[in-house]
């Protein structure tokens, strides 16, 4: 263990700190995690910790302080809530007197492989899952880089307290997740679960980078031997991480990147993959990637330690953490050049959208300012079952800025780089939800496949009524080329036409929310039409 004290230590405002724990090796953090009865260790080295009550993210209790200067730039909303500085400075106390007097862990890691956009980043726990979860998910600074380590911003994560007075403060819940963005501090308390701190980061890139006109992303990231970038954009649960993943691609990241003037890069050293019903042939990268120093969340294991990936008696939300370099081709530098071609992916829960869509540049603008999907079960609390949605850029749970900021950074990038875009729907065919089955994963990987080596422009194209996309009528490879139109996988076509106009009638309404924004966003009629 290192003895180095942590640089600015006095500013973190914290009393009679018994014992500082600072950036411990892996081999350390399982130590603790073991002897203070944590964690318990898999059969196959991964340790295993359960999140509490809380198994998912608690956007309800996320606030933003209400202040100058950052009140102009965020879209305050059901996304961002404001809360007065009075209350955030209480909760930051109780955060504080939580903390003080224990034993503390203290991760220094960066966000963001660009060290032209990079945040330095300083967490500070009392729990040792939730330090090696940082130091997963993070980029870890080189002993060099410790020494000279200045933290632009501070994480206080007080889990084990309480908001005992949010009924008078005007809050949700007991539990709070609080941004200060001037003082650069956030402060979470009431909540165990690991994904708060990563999504925070995730909601303050969000905030940072535009404002340097940079974009950033809520995607995965891979790269070809020929240099060649894709990007995967989609909400949890919708494939990030299972496609993005390719032994015949190096993975840059699987959830969230930067696109500056260089290029594509990730902003984080690690990778956090759903397991629910994880087989080691269907996905072998991740199932390989569970081994010592990854961090196993909610799962259900034997005696033994054998894990049971079929068990959701804890939840359906059932993740594991781990470093990065656990995917052997992954690329070192965890950053590439401009993109090549972005694919959106979209949970279709109705099971009309076709397997694969080429996208204009103008209906590129509309599906990503629309980010229909389905939330998957578990990824939020009350969430039962997949439920349709619409969040902008496939993301607006972490974009603190309206959501035409990132649409217009994200035409001017595609523009100037004359990106391919296309739309997967990695949702239902055949029926919907309860009726119809999940797209499989080998004709998903297989449309992906047809994009990346571009043979999927060698296909004949029609186009799908009332959304007017263009999808192909044949693609080698596929089980059955009829399931590249939705309509056919439907026994009753009646309900499929049916199912389609309500859909769309979806699509038009939430896109309305766009019309005061001015022509330079009107792409409704790139949308799908009634």
């Amino acid at each position: 263990m290192s003895d180095k004290i942590p640089n600015r230590l006095e500013d973190l405002g914290l009393a009679d700190i018994s014992k500082i724990y600072y950036n411990l090796s892996y081999d350390e953090l399982q130590a603790h995690e073991i002897a203070d009865k944590e964690c318990e260790i898999s059969y196959s080295g991964a340790a295993m910790c359960d999140t509490g009550i809380f198994t998912g993210r608690s956007p309800k209790d996320k606030y933003f302080v209400e202040q100058e200067p950052s009140n102009k730039y965020i879209s305050w909303g059901d996304v961002n809530r404001p809360i007065k500085k009075e209350t955030y400075n209480e909760l930051l106390e109780v955060a504080k007197k939580q903390l003080s007097g224990k034993e503390i862990y203290i991760m220094d890691v960066f966000a963001g492989a660009s060290e032209a956009s990079r945040k330095s980043i300083r967490f500070v726990s009392e729990v040792s899952w939730q330090a090696h979860f940082v130091k997963n998910m993070f980029i870890r600074p080189t002993k060099e880089e410790l020494e000279l380590f200045e933290p632009d911003f501070v994480v206080y994560n007080a889990c084990k307290a309480t908001n005992e007075n949010f009924k008078e403060h005007g809050l949700n819940s007991d539990v709070f997740v609080l941004f200060n963005v001037e003082d650069n501090i956030s402060v979470i308390g009431g909540t165990w679960y690991g994904g708060e701190m990563k999504k925070g980061i995730f909601a303050m890139m969000n905030y940072w980078l535009p404002l340097a006109n940079k974009l950033p992303m809520h995607c995965s990231a891979n790269v070809g031997k020929d240099g060649d970038v894709a990007l995967f954009f989609g909400l949890s649960g919708t494939g990030k991480t299972t496609l993005s993943t390719d032994p015949n691609r190096a993975l840059i990241g699987d959830d969230e990147h930067g696109w500056d003037e260089e290029g594509v890069f990730n902003f984080e050293g690690g990778c956090y993959a759903k397991v629910v019903n994880l087989e080691a042939d269907k996905e072998p990268e991740i199932y390989g990637a569970i081994k010592k120093d990854a961090l196993l969340e909610n799962v259900v294991c034997d005696g033994d330690g054998l894990v049971d990936y079929c068990d959701i008696s804890k939840t359906e939300n059932t993740r594991v953490s781990y470093p990065i370099e656990h995917i052997e081709n992954h690329k070192e530098d965890l950053k590439a050049g401009h993109p090549k071609n972005i694919i959106f992916l979209s949970a279709d829960a109705f099971g009309v959208l076709p397997p694969v869509s080429k996208l204009t540049k103008e209906q590129a603008m509309y599906y990503f300012l629309s980010g229909y999907t389905a939330k998957v079960a578990g990824t939020e609390r009350g969430i039962t079952e997949p439920v349709a949605t619409f969040s902008a850029c496939f993301g607006e749970a972490f974009l603190p800025l309206h959501p035409t900021v990132y649409a217009k950074l994200l035409g001017e990038k595609m523009q100037e780089h004359g990106v391919n875009v296309y739309l997967i729907n990695t949702g239902w065919s055949g029926g919907a939800y309860g009726v119809g089955k999940r797209m499989s994963l080998k004709d998903t990987r297989v449309c992906i496949n047809s994009i990346l080596d571009g043979s999927i422009n060698d296909s004949e194209f029609e186009v799908l009524d009332v959304f007017n996309l263009s999808i192909p009528k044949s693609i080698e490879g596929i089980s059955d080329n009829n399931i590249l139109n939705p309509r056919n996988t439907w026994s009753s076509k009646d309900e499929y036409d049916t199912n389609l106009k309500t859909l769309a009638s979806m699509f038009i309404d939430n896109f309305n929310r766009y019309n005061d924004n001015g022509s330079e966003f009107d792409y409704s009629s790139a949308g799908p039409q009634l």
